[in-house]
C-alpha cells in the first residue's frame, strides 16, 4: 500500500484547485511545476476536463485554454512534454447509465438515493451518465487521482462542505487513507489559499 501521495499526485491538487477557482495566474504557474514533476499532458487534460463537473464548463475550458499556451510556451523553450498514455475505447455495449450507476455504487459503497434525487431526477442521471460514467470510466486517472483533484477543487470552492464532506467518505472507501487526506490538507494549506486548508481541517477533524 502507498503511505504517502507521490510527487506526481501533489501536484495534482494546486492544478485542481487553481482550475476550480479561476485564478489563472496560479494555475499557469501550477500546469508548469506538474509537467516539471512528471504529470503528463494527458494526465493533465484529464484534471482540467474533470473541472467541468464540478465547476461548470467556463472555468474548465479557460484552464484547458490556458494549459494549451503553456505548453506552447514551453515549446518555443524546447521542453518536451511526454503526452502520456490516450485513454482507452469504451466498448461498443456500452451504457454511460449503467456503467455510471456501478461505478457511483462502488465509490461511495452503497446505491445513492434520496428526496433531492426524487425532487429533480434529471440531475441524478447527470450525475450518473456524464460525472460517474463517462468520466470516471476513462482511465487515463486512477480513481484516486480522480478523488484527489475532486477534494482539491471543493477545498478552493466556497459553500460546497457537504460535496466535500462526501468526497472525503469516498476517498476513505477507495483506500486513500487519512494520512494520504492529511498531505492533500497540508499542501491545500500552504499552497492554495487558509480558507481550503481550513474547510478541509474542518472536516477532517470529525
Amino acid at each position: 500500500m502507498q503511505h504517502s501521495l507521490s510527487q506526481q499526485q501533489r501536484a495534482i491538487i494546486p492544478i485542481a484547485a487553481f482550475a476550480a477557482s479561476g485564478d489563472i495566474d496560479k494555475l499557469r504557474h501550477s500546469l508548469n511545476q506538474g509537467l516539471d514533476k512528471g504529470l503528463t499532458i494527458n494526465e493533465i487534460k484529464a484534471i482540467l476536463v474533470q473541472t467541468y463537473a464540478y465547476a461548470g464548463f467556463p472555468r474548465s475550458l479557460n484552464a484547458l485554454s490556458t494549459f494549451m499556451n503553456v505548453l506552447e510556451q514551453r515549446k518555443v523553450k524546447g521542453i518536451i512534454d511526454v503526452e502520456g498514455r490516450t485513454s482507452q475505447i469504451l466498448s461498443l455495449d456500452y451504457q454511460a447509465l449503467k456503467q455510471g450507476t456501478e461505478n457511483q455504487t462502488q465509490l461511495v459503497g452503497q446505491p445513492v438515493k434520496g428526496p433531492l434525487f426524487k425532487f429533480a431526477p434529471e440531475i441524478d442521471e447527470y450525475l450518473k451518465t456524464h460525472l460517474f460514467g463517462d468520466i470516471f470510466s476513462k482511465n487515463i486517472l486512477s480513481w484516486t487521482d480522480r478523488e484527489i483533484a475532486t477534494i482539491s477543487m471543493l477545498a478552493a470552492l466556497n459553500g460546497v462542505e457537504s460535496q466535500l464532506k462526501s468526497h472525503l467518505q469516498i476517498s476513505l472507501n477507495i483506500g486513500i487513507t487519512k494520512q494520504q487526506l492529511q498531505e492533500i490538507h497540508n499542501v491545500c494549506e500552504e499552497q492554495i489559499s487558509q480558507d481550503a486548508g481550513e474547510r478541509l481541517a474542518k472536516l477532517l477533524s470529525h
